[in-house]
């Protein structure tokens, strides 16, 4: 039959009809999003991901970068109103610590030996000086009272010996914080109080009123920063063990510090997470950054060869193309995720339940096979031989449905993100301690993320770089079985006593035994 239509309107006709399916691509895509935003916000699902994960961190330790004349833990600490005749004046002094307390005694004598005076009288006791630290138990307060007696010789007052002090008297324990009334138990509360059962740092405050003693807010979160600043040797072992494993997993998220060098206090900085280490000893590292570049990332694993496995942004696949030692290993549970939300929004969602269940059957063999326990060269190659035939069918099948589905709709996002993606995908293959996914890093962002509602920022740089170190240890020490108070309090006991550096490497987490560590715990808290 002849074309009776004049060219000009068939292809004004064709013009049309392809700007109709574009404007049905697009209402369709706008349709999806829409369902996928109200599924987010009225439905609860483990692929909804932690809530708040985008706006991190602790409460600021908003004090700590404050001048040193509000430093309430010093001797010259925090100050109370006198009034004189003609104005009224600060006196500086710590508030003492509340009488009504119970006290433990420790006396610190000198040894038997130095209290023998040289002309050959024994040294006697004329006095004592005396010190005083708020040791904390959990559910219990007391002070101890470290008492060192003072030694003289009255017989000669001193002139028989002067090579010596004419009064001697022991000298005092070391304490993380020197002048300060902090113990090892009371550092390690405060920081699981903040960093684990996330309570914040005015409200432990008031916790301690009720108990009646005051430690004020700043107090405590100069004790945080200090801290943060003496376990540096700590951390940095534990980047170098790290960087000695065969495998890096690592994730990024966001966070407010506040005061920073040029930059606004509304500006967003980050907080990056690798774990690492040996498989069986994981070590888990947080680290500031104002920067989502990737200078901290590089600065990780500049010496690093190995494998490091991420989600998909671009500042990692950079760093194994930067550095040819590093091989990039993808993450299905983020593949995976775009499949479930393909599934929740479109109401044509067999496609998406289909590539669904070709993923799930990589986690149904990899939770087989490590329920066997496996030693690691076999489990590799079983579980290569019961995958690949999986990952044949399921590219085949990927492949093809490229070429039907729309780009723009989440179904085809989601193919088109796993084909671009395949080789690093399905590189978990190669390795025993490789897994399909980063959920072991991703779901160490938690702590962070919990607290959203009790605090929105960090109020100094220094305060990020203490929340960061507390958090490394805390986390790695909960990887390998030991209860963060028991650990933290042992560290804090130990630090302040380390001579050289080998006697770091005994603080790290997997050098202690748990069992023996949280004995020693409950026989003090008992």
């Amino acid at each position: 039959m002849k074309d009776i239509l004049d060219p000009e309107v068939r292809s004004y006709i064709q013009q049309l009809e392809h700007e109709l399916s574009q404007t049905r691509e697009r209402y369709e895509s706008l349709k999806e999003q829409l369902a996928l935003v109200l599924y987010r916000r009225f439905s609860r699902s483990s692929e909804q991901g932690q809530p708040g994960q985008a706006q991190l961190f602790e409460e600021a330790e908003s004090t700590a970068a404050e001048s040193a004349e509000h430093d309430s833990d010093s001797d010259e600490g925090e100050t109370e109103s006198i009034t004189v005749p003609a104005h009224t004046r600060r006196k500086r002094g710590r508030k003492p610590i509340d009488a009504n307390l119970p006290r433990v005694d420790i006396v610190h004598e000198i040894d038997e030996a130095d209290r023998q005076c040289a002309c050959g009288a024994v040294m006697d006791e004329i006095g004592s000086e005396v010190s005083e630290r708020v040791q904390v138990i959990p559910e219990q307060i007391y002070v101890e009272r470290h008492i060192r007696p003072k030694r003289a010789c009255r017989s000669c007052e001193g002139a028989g010996d002067e090579d010596r002090p004419a009064v001697r008297v022991k000298p005092a324990p070391p304490s993380m914080i020197p002048g300060s009334i902090v113990t090892a138990g009371l550092l390690a509360f405060v920081i699981v109080n903040k960093f684990v059962d996330h309570l914040p740092l005015y409200r432990q405050a008031k916790r301690f009123e009720r108990l009646g003693v005051h430690i004020s807010r700043q107090d405590m979160s100069n004790w945080i920063v200090a801290v943060g600043k003496r376990i540096f040797p700590l951390i940095e072992l534990m980047r170098e063990r790290i960087r000695a494993g065969p495998l890096i997993q690592m994730d990024e998220t966001t966070l407010q510090v506040l005061r920073e060098p040029g930059r606004e206090n509304a500006a967003k900085s980050h907080m990056w997470l690798t774990r690492g280490g040996a498989p069986q000893a994981p070590l888990y590292l947080y680290e500031y950054s104002p920067s989502r570049g990737s200078e901290c990332p590089r600065a990780m694993v500049e010496n690093y060869e190995g494998y490091l496995q991420s989600d998909g942004y671009r500042v990692y696949e950079q760093l194994s193309a930067e550095f040819p030692r590093i091989v990039q290993v993808g993450c299905w549970a983020h593949a995976r995720r775009k499949f479930f939300e393909a599934a929740k929004a479109s109401t044509k969602s067999g496609a998406a339940h289909e590539g669904l269940k070709h993923i799930n059957s990589l986690y149904r063999i990899e939770r087989e096979l490590r329920e066997q326990q496996l030693e690691e060269a076999e489990f590799v190659r079983q579980r290569r031989e019961r995958v690949e035939p999986h990952l044949e069918r399921f590219k085949t099948w990927l492949t093809k449905k490229g070429k039907d589905v729309v780009g723009s709709s989440l179904l085809g996002k989601a193919v088109h993100y796993t084909l671009a993606r395949w080789q690093m995908l399905v590189r978990y293959l190669d390795l025993a301690a490789l897994t399909p996914d980063n959920n072991a890093v991703e779901n160490a962002i938690r702590p962070f993320v919990v607290g959203r509602k009790n605090w929105l920022f960090s109020g100094s740089p220094a305060g990020a770089r203490a929340s960061c170190a507390l958090y490394s240890l805390i986390q790695t020490a909960r990887a390998n079985g030991l209860n963060p108070y028991a650990y933290l309090h042992y560290v804090f006991t130990r630090v302040p006593t380390i001579t050289c550096a080998a006697q770091w490497h005994e603080l790290l987490p997997h050098n202690l035994d748990p069992d023996q560590l949280n004995a020693a715990f409950l026989s003090r808290v008992g």
